[in-house]
């Protein structure tokens, strides 16, 4: 009788290890609480929780397990370029989570989202431009393009002699945009052309010397706030985590 309670007991410790690990190796347990943070993990990306997924998690753990008693009985843990690399590491793992946990305290609403969408539109102006320019290196070169455009020439085909590699094989078009898209004197020049006129007088920038066509005009083509909302919300997200980093460093005492 005493074998068989002893026995019994022995079985029922045997299955509550057993319940709270995955698998014991070289008498090491991995305990599943593992399992399930990488289940959650994985859960978070779009995966879903099957016994195929918790399989292939257990032998990935069982590979990890039997990496790291190599990696201990040699030592590894111990080298200082090891050292260094976990402490990175770690720090790294610690300043996201930080950065995480800001963000989850500061959430940005759909207020702040709505303004600044508000402010975007705003920005961009109710005019939406199409033009197209031939960029040049020096002034004289810019009045020869101008004096054959005079003479007929067509357009497309001079910018092909334009240093803007961007639109030069596209006969110069930069596509729609706002005015605020360009340096200053560019749109200054531009939104006062006619459409199908082009500058008679040269435009200078930092880039060079311009010659712009204004080929249309339309209202401005805004997304609805249904589309860019995840955008904003992310760069919103990424001006606050700038704003706290900056404060942490302004309020932190350097000696």
């Amino acid at each position: 009788m005493m074998r068989i309670v002893a026995f019994s007991l022995a079985a029922l410790a045997s299955g509550a290890v057993l319940a709270q690990n995955i698998a014991v190796v070289n008498n090491r347990p991995i305990p599943k609480a593992r399992e399930d943070a990488w289940v959650k993990q994985l859960q978070q990306q779009g995966q879903q929780d099957t016994p195929e997924l918790r399989k292939m998690i257990k032998e990935e753990l069982i590979r990890r397990e039997v990496f790291l008693q190599e990696a201990q009985k040699r030592g590894l843990a111990e080298k200082p370029e090891v050292k260094f690399q976990l402490d990175v590491q770690r720090q790294n793992t610690l300043i996201q989570a930080l950065m995480r946990d800001e963000l989850q305290k500061n959430p940005i609403t759909d207020a702040q989202i709505q303004a600044e969408y508000e402010k975007q539109k705003q920005a961009a102006g109710s005019k939406e431009y199409r033009a197209r320019h031939i960029l040049v290196e020096k002034e004289d070169e810019a009045k020869a393009i101008v004096a054959e455009l005079k003479k007929g020439a067509k357009f497309e085909e001079l910018a092909k002699k334009s240093k803007d590699p961007g639109s030069a094989n596209n006969g110069g078009d930069l596509d729609w945009a706002g005015p605020d898209a360009y340096v200053k004197p560019f749109s200054e020049a531009m939104v006062k052309l006619e459409k199908g006129k082009f500058t008679e007088t040269p435009v200078q920038t930092q880039f060079g010397w311009h010659v712009i066509r204004l080929d249309d005009v339309r209202d401005t083509q805004f997304p609805p706030l249904a589309q860019v909302q995840g955008q904003i919300r992310e760069a919103l997200q990424q001006q606050r985590v700038q704003a706290f980093v900056e404060g942490l460093r302004k309020n932190a005492k350097v000696q």
